[in-house]
């Protein structure tokens, strides 16, 4: 990702997800970064980050979003995404069982 705005490196949260960019005149789907980060000092927040590659998606100028939460909305989304993390799985072993492929 050129014209990065989000630093990347090995403490980096997610460095490649599969992204979806949705506005009411286009779609388009993109690479991209999640990142969870705090302050280091006195932090009183949780960063959610995302960004998705510019360069992927022309109608869009590079941007990327940040989400402030406090410990409790940072614990409510992890256990949102356990929960549906868990759901997918399942499904997914139902499938398998079925002979379906994924």
């Amino acid at each position: 990702m050129s014209n990065r705005l989000l630093r990347v490196n090995a403490y980096t949260t997610l460095d490649f997800v599969d992204g979806r960019v949705r506005a009411h005149e286009f779609e388009t789907e993109a690479p991209g970064v999640v990142n969870v980060t705090a302050p280091r000092e006195d932090p009183e927040h949780v960063s959610l980050q995302v960004e998705l590659d510019g360069t992927a998606v022309d109608d869009l100028p590079a941007h990327a979003e940040e989400f402030d939460l406090s410990p409790a909305q940072a614990r409510e989304l992890a256990d949102a995404l356990n929960d549906t993390a868990d759901r997918v799985e399942a499904a997914r072993r139902g499938s398998s069982a079925d002979g379906d492929e994924d």
